[in-house]
């Protein structure tokens, strides 16, 4: 479940037939979804872009692959800019997969934690399940958050010391990561204590519940993945978002996981709040500086796009050998993601 991919670490991409083999052929990656795209007979696994970028992931179609295929249920802000810059064409699926419903998420302040845990005690005593998302590891002395080794022990000792929890995390050997997930997938226990190892690629159907520590700590896309792991049956799922910031910016990245629940919607959010660094740099977060617009005002934004399609395209402008010279000069300096 947590194997890591190694094909195609290598230099060079793989021929269109191999990479078609190793795309069918690869099992469930841990640290990624995986999606199947067809196209006139052809099917291949797409690897998500959250994680994992590999060669093996290009798909052929008729002999064309795309210069870059970018695949995420929950874009950052930075890759949400360059749809707005033109440089990727945008497709979307709105369905959800199955018979899931919407989460109900909360932000809990720290005054109603007790409340929280007897209302959450009631459902785990009625054989639901609940993973608890914490920042670290282990404890730190300059950051006062909450950490997976510390809230183990705490849940299981002191706040309900008559369930069975248990722990996983990315420092831990493959097998033994593999060993608790499938027990808690199986009902051998009803409370995962996590990092954010399991942020993909883990299923488990009896999951209604989360709780998440020290939630303004994480990404706004990242809390949206989290709370994916919940809510994989017909019964109510429940995201609890654990903060003891004022910070308002925080806030408002919380109060909208509250009321949205649509990934692009909260790339747009998270766009407006902190912003996306830079597109031709390697900044991921802050306002970008524009001459003529911001990246919100997708008016100007959409007229720019234009104006470059026709100065590329028409031959009034390919004919201005000056104009070309300039244009292939900042061709060639632009990286695609």
């Amino acid at each position: 479940m947590f194997k890591e991919n190694k094909e195609g670490t290598g230099g060079g991409h793989p021929s269109p037939e191999k990479s078609l083999e190793v795309a069918e052929n690869t099992e469930r990656d841990k640290t990624s979804e995986k999606h199947e795209v067809v196209h006139e007979g052809v099917v291949g696994k797409v690897i998500e872009a959250v994680r994992l970028a590999s060669p093996n992931a290009i798909i052929f179609l008729n002999g064309l692959a795309p210069h870059l295929l970018s695949m995420t249920a929950t874009p950052i802000p930075r890759t949400l800019a360059l749809t707005l810059y033109g440089d990727l064409n945008l497709s979307l699926i709105r369905s959800k997969p199955g018979s899931r419903q919407k989460i109900i998420t909360k932000v809990v302040a720290g005054h109603n934690r007790d409340k929280a845990y007897d209302w959450i005690l009631k459902r785990l005593q009625n054989g639901e399940q609940m993973f608890v998302i914490c920042p670290l590891v282990e404890a730190s002395l300059k950051l006062q958050v909450k950490s997976v080794l510390d809230e183990y022990k705490k849940l299981s000792e002191e706040v309900y010391p008559q369930l069975k929890v248990n722990y996983v995390h990315g420092q831990m050997k493959s097998a033994d990561k593999d060993k608790v997930v499938s027990d808690f997938r199986a009902g051998h226990f009803p409370i995962l204590v996590a990092s954010s190892v399991v942020e993909v690629g883990i299923d488990i159907p009896g999951a209604t519940m989360m709780l998440i520590e020290g939630a303004e700590r994480f990404g706004l896309a990242q809390l949206h993945q989290l709370r994916g792991r919940i809510g994989r049956n017909d019964k109510p799922a429940f995201c609890f978002l654990f903060t003891s910031s004022a910070e308002q910016q925080g806030q408002q990245r919380l109060q909208a996981l509250t009321k949205y629940d649509d990934g692009f919607q909260l790339a747009e959010i998270d766009l407006q709040l902190r912003g996306a660094g830079e597109v031709f740099g390697t900044r991921q977060s802050g306002l970008v500086e524009l001459k003529a617009a911001q990246l919100t005002d997708s008016l100007t934004i959409q007229k720019a796009r234009h104006w470059a399609e026709r100065l590329l395209t028409e031959k009034i402008f390919k004919q201005d050998k000056l104009l070309q010279a300039r244009l292939r000069q900042e061709i060639s300096s632009l990286h695609l993601e």
